[in-house]
């Protein structure tokens, strides 16, 4: 398994279906979190905010997979979400159709529970 430096070394390393949707899901980020940092953590692209990890995304086969799902409490987002959580933690985002406006919503609820 590769390990990457750079969020830069871990697109080279995706197709094109992959690189683009993740190329957006940092866009997307960075639209709501402007001062938002991109690391690699845990093998991942990871966009930290004061140091600390905010949001994960990682380009699989079938789907890209965003780490963590948002605390409960946003009775809209937790409906619109309930179709991609797989496992504790985990949205499951299909290339297919990938809600990249519920990507914004999912890191605005991300920075504001932090309080």
């Amino acid at each position: 398994m590769a390990t990457f430096e750079t969020v830069d070394d871990y697109l080279a390393s995706l197709d094109e279906r992959q690189r683009t949707a993740v190329e957006e899901i940092e866009r997307r980020v960075l639209a709501v979190a402007p001062d938002a940092t991109g690391v690699i953590r845990y093998d991942i692209p990871t966009w930290q905010v004061g140091g600390h990890s905010l949001v994960h995304a990682g380009a699989w086969k079938e789907h890209v997979a965003v780490y963590p799902v948002p605390p409960e409490g946003d009775a809209d987002l937790d409906r619109d979400l309930a179709p991609y959580v797989a496992g504790k933690g985990t949205l499951r985002l299909p290339y297919d159709d990938l809600p990249f406006d519920l990507v914004e919503r999912v890191v605005r609820r991300l920075l504001e529970s932090r309080g």
